[in-house]
């Protein structure tokens, strides 16, 4: 289906964790290494400066604002009143950059790596999915998962779906009440559709029929995919750009605002402003988390 694409944000370098809440967007930008707001009409303002790079963001219950460090491992608090602390240093537990994050509506966090160094000529390495309790301790909850990234929560907070990028899946999990991860299963198997030929998921966002809109890191479209692996939409980026994030929200619910740059390693390789946040309407509103 054809859709409307309006640029919200320009002049990024690399947007990245689009979250709707409290009636704006948040998003990090990796490679100018800033936290900013935008709100529907496009006014933008850097709320926090993150010089170890930020990705995945998240809220407690006391409003404090979670974001990730990625370069150093660690989970920033931003509080109501502004101040920022350390609220978890995970490092020993990564094996290359922290990435993505979902936080439960009780203030666990649960945070993926990259597993490995990633660059042009790395091979893929399996590592692990750490949950960050509200007080700060952390323990792994789920291990071999092959580039841990875009994570939701069901709205009734007992599935756990989280993207590997480099296994071509969407690999569920049940929520114990105490947290733990368990009954693995695979919830989409993505590594052979017919188009694209295999999806790489990327930063991604549930809606209210339970399908996942998920930007694929390899073609650089947003897909919307059935819990049978079967993809049902697809929205295409600007000219020249390719989505690597999707988030819905906005007054409705039903915007989809999407991530777009020239690629990961043209962001990191060059000191160009071209990635873009764009929106589009789309017909089923966004439900859990993030």
């Amino acid at each position: 289906m054809a859709r409307k694409l309006e640029i919200l944000l320009d002049g990024g370098r690399f947007f990245e964790a689009p979250r709707w809440h409290d009636g704006r967007w948040y998003v990090s930008d990796f490679h100018r290494h800033v936290v900013q707001t935008v709100d529907e009409h496009g006014s933008a303002e850097v709320i926090l400066e993150v010089p170890e790079q930020p990705s995945g963001l998240g809220w407690l219950p006391d409003g404090s604002l979670l974001v990730v460090s990625m370069k150093d491992g660690r989970l920033i608090r931003r509080w109501p009143d502004e101040r920022v602390t350390q609220h978890a240093n995970v490092s020993r537990f990564c094996g290359g950059f922290l990435n993505d994050m979902v936080v439960d509506r009780s203030g666990r966090a649960y945070v993926g790596n990259f597993g490995f160094a990633l660059d042009r000529k790395s091979r893929p390495t399996p590592t692990v999915l750490v949950r960050v309790d509200l007080d700060g301790s952390s323990a792994v909850v789920a291990d071999d998962l092959l580039f841990p990234n875009g994570t939701v929560i069901s709205a009734d907070g007992r599935m756990l779906v989280v993207g590997e990028t480099f296994r071509s899946r969407y690999t569920a999990f049940t929520i114990a009440t105490d947290g733990s991860l368990t009954d693995r299963r695979v919830w989409a198997d993505l590594a052979s559709p017919v188009d694209p030929p295999a999806l790489r998921p990327d930063g991604c966002a549930l809606d209210a029929e339970g399908h996942i809109w998920s930007a694929d890191a390899g073609s650089g479209r947003c897909y919307r995919i059935a819990p049978d692996g079967t993809i049902v939409d697809r929205i295409d980026p600007p000219a020249g750009l390719r989505f690597f994030a999707c988030m819905l929200g906005g007054s409705d619910g039903r915007t989809l605002l999407g991530c777009a740059a020239r690629g990961y390693y043209e962001a990191i390789e060059s000191e160009s402003r071209d990635a873009v946040v764009t929106m589009t309407k789309v017909d089923v509103p966004h439900s859990g988390l993030p």
